[in-house]
């Protein structure tokens, strides 16, 4: 039987229990300051996506080019330029922000900033519209589902003090995906494309409104039959992605000097991906990074989600902004896999399988020789889990002056509860002849628990602004209550967290384009409840400073920054390499210091006669190092000496493009490189069975307006096809995508 999903019996977890409830996280800014477009857009700008008038605020009122902590809008026009539907492409072209590709489509992204963990971005706050989307974000923050990019018109990038409203993870920062608003008239748009490898996408928008009432529904297909092939079977190695959206929304009668509209969003979301965490050894990677192992052929990846938003939003004559929102999402998966051997290390035998049981289970693996049984057997099952979070959360803006001093305030909370339930299985197969074939040991359930979190947090933030200067301070407070329940072992463990996060920045205009900027806060990322009992959050603080050159069309700045880790903390997991009694563990590992320099360059310059050059350049440098001397239950940590890098960070990372557009016509042309990373800690020079290898791809695209509000385009993803090992988590070495190009046509009516 499956676990009961428990309830407290307090009158708030009654409330978050409720079936059709609550909300999140600091909402995101109002629908008219929560979406951006590039800086003074020319009015001939190609395919753009008929949308209300927006600004470029980034934080509390705080415009992207004044605000004392760093940020960055990802805008529709350059979202739109190169059609984008893997994450992982969109969030490198912001600096400080790194990645773990892991199946080359940016399924499940493994999201990293400033040094933070990558792995499944357990360490970053993941928002869509101000509403937390991980599944379970305070129990286990593992991002299993990442909503598809290729519907968002912007995306908000935020680091250093500008993350203070946004928790529970605010050691690395927030990124926010802000999806289509409901448009002030009746309006839609079709995008239709093809590709390699059996991509399709069929992606459709339509809505309108008028003074009382509007309307969107969006649904988006993208599918692959996968650019791997599995040995003896071949076999479908892609996905198929579907999500919809409906929104609604109803002005309410004014009362008084306040009006008021209430909007309802609703989305399901659905995914089949035949995906595996078995990579290759690396000899078998260098002859053919596409292949797969005839053991993966009935890998495949189930899940759906469901959620549901309702905000309510105030203005007062006087501008008091006043903004509640309710939420509720659930979502479930079953992934059947390749867990592991019965008595071995797949990881280690497939990044060193010189010994005679690693050359067997090797061989085993793909088919050629038949699987004995005992240790060489392979241990495959579904982990099957279930999550649910829900809340209710509430902001307040204000821009009161107070002589001199023009003040941008905002305060707000959320009350928050969500829940995981765990329900592992596993059974012995070995292969025999290509066939995977059951060995009749019979099912063994490996984990079957519960873990879930009430969470109450708290903020307020003031921008304050005397002549040049704007000074920007803020707290946020978090208390946190987690339970443990293991259904095989009957133990139940709660911990209990509580923490004040201070942080500050300012910034200084020495003239209106050029202005310098710094700022401190509080990092911290709660312990996700688990059967241990001496379990710590995570703590740092972080510092930047930097300059900003911001005039018209054009944007350039510099930051250095710097975290020093006090407990720095990692939650071992499947997708980090862990595997048996290690899983869902959390694991110290004490002093930490982190710094870098980030470089970002943004132009839309014009040419003359319509035409435009638009660029953008995204660099990061990034040293991060043990502080301390220790082993870890962590694989990717391992034994630690002081000084050790840290795993799974580039020290050099760089984006930039280029391109020359005017209505008719464009092109568009950006180069990725990622440095070597280190994927266990250490110092000096790594093995080559160590370190992932350097990166440099080639994107362009292409478009040409065919009237009427068409457009054609055409995408060439990794031009030199260039085939990089780039991960050997989970389980054996993994490649980026190969060369693909996709064509398509873009309608908006």
């Amino acid at each position: 039987m499956t676990p009961r999903r428990a309830c407290h019996t307090s009158l708030a977890a009654a409330l978050l229990c409720a079936p059709a409830v609550l909300a999140a996280e600091p909402p995101a800014p109002p629908a008219a300051s929560a979406q951006a477009t590039p800086p003074e857009p020319p009015p001939e700008a190609p395919r753009a996506d008929a949308q209300p008038a927006t600004t470029d605020v980034l934080v509390v009122g705080t415009k992207e080019s004044k605000t004392g902590g760093s940020g960055l809008i990802i805008k529709s026009r350059q979202l739109e330029r190169y059609e984008h539907d893997d994450p992982n492409q969109v969030l490198m072209s912001a600096p400080g922000v790194y990645v773990r590709q892991e199946d080359g489509y940016g399924l499940r992204p493994n999201i990293g900033m400033r040094g933070a963990a990558s792995d499944r971005s357990k360490k970053v706050t993941l928002m869509e519209d101000g509403v937390l989307f991980a599944p379970a974000p305070y129990s286990a923050p593992a991002a299993y589902y990442f909503p598809l990019i290729t519907r968002m018109t912007s995306v908000r990038v935020l680091k250093g003090p500008s993350a203070i409203p946004y928790g529970p993870h605010t050691v690395g920062g927030a990124i926010d995906l802000i999806s289509a608003p409901i448009p002030d008239s009746a309006r839609g748009m079709v995008d239709l494309a093809v590709g390699q490898y059996g991509y399709r996408k069929a992606h459709v928008r339509g809505g309108l409104s008028d003074d009382k009432w509007g309307a969107l529904i969006e649904g988006v297909h993208v599918s692959s039959t996968g650019y791997k092939t599995i040995d003896f079977v071949g076999g479908d190695t892609g996905f198929s992605h579907n999500e919809w959206v409906g929104k609604l929304r109803r002005a309410l009668p004014t009362v008084g000097d306040m009006t008021q509209e209430l909007e309802l969003k609703g989305t399901y979301s659905d995914e089949v991906s035949h995906e595996t965490y078995l990579g290759l050894s690396d000899a078998d990677f260098r002859a053919d990074p596409s292949r797969r192992y005839a053991a993966t052929q009935n890998d495949v990846m189930r899940w759906s989600r469901k959620a549901l938003t309702l905000t309510h939003r105030a203005t007062l004559s006087s501008g008091v902004e006043l903004r509640t929102t309710l939420y509720r999402a659930d979502y479930e998966r079953s992934w059947n896999r390749v867990q592991g051997l019965r008595n071995g290390d797949l990881y280690s035998i497939l990044r060193d399988p010189r010994s005679e049981f690693s050359q067997l289970v090797v061989s085993e693996l793909r088919g050629d020789t038949a699987t004995i049984g005992g240790d060489d057997s392979l241990l495959i099952g579904p982990n099957h889990r279930i999550f649910s979070a829900s809340g209710v959360q509430f902001a307040l803006r204000a821009s009161p002056r107070t002589g001199p001093i023009q003040h941008r305030i905002e305060q707000g909370f959320r009350l928050h509860h969500d829940q995981i339930e765990r329900i592992h299985t596993q059974e012995a197969f070995g292969l025999d002849g290509g066939s995977v074939n059951n060995l009749g040991s019979g099912v063994e359930t490996t984990a079957r628990n519960i873990a879930q979190s009430d969470a109450l947090s708290a903020y307020f933030i003031d921008a304050m602004t005397w002549s040049r200067l704007t000074i920007t301070a803020g707290a946020r407070v978090e208390s946190i209550r987690g339970r443990y329940s293991d259904a095989l072992t009957g133990d139940e463990t709660r911990i209990s967290q509580r923490v004040l996060l201070p942080g500050a920045g300012a910034f200084y205009s020495l003239t209106d384009a050029l202005g310098v900027f710094g700022g401190v806060h509080e990092g911290f990322t709660p312990a996700p409840p688990t059967d241990q009992t001496n379990v710590h959050p995570e703590r740092s603080t972080n510092g930047e400073a930097g300059v900003r050159f911001a005039p018209r069309r054009f944007r350039a700045e510099i930051i250095g920054f710097w975290n020093a880790y006090r407990n720095l903390t990692s939650v071992c997991s499947f997708s980090s390499g862990c595997i048996k009694n290690g899983v869902d563990r959390q694991y110290d590992a004490g002093r930490a210091r982190i710094r870098g320099v980030e470089v970002y360059l943004e132009s839309e310059l014009r040419a003359g006669r319509g035409w435009r050059v638009p660029g953008r350049l995204a660099y990061t440098y990034t040293d991060a190092r043990f502080l301390s001397s220790f082993t870890s239950g962590d694989p990717t940590f391992g034994v630690v000496h002081e000084g050790d890098y840290l795993p799974y960070v580039p020290k050099q990372q760089l984006t930039a493009s280029i391109g020359v557009e005017r209505r008719e016509a464009g092109l568009n042309v950006a180069l990725t490189s990622v440095g070597k990373m280190r994927e266990m800690a250490g110092q000096g020079p790594a093995t080559p069975d160590l370190v992932t290898d350097r990166l440099l791809t080639i994107d362009a695209s292409a478009y040409y307006d065919l009237g009427h509000g068409m457009s054609l385009y055409v995408n060439g993803r990794n031009l030199t096809n260039q085939r990089a090992l780039v991960a050997r988590r989970p389980l054996g070495a993994r490649p980026n995508a190969p060369l693909m190009v996709q064509t398509g046509v873009k309608a908006h009516f």
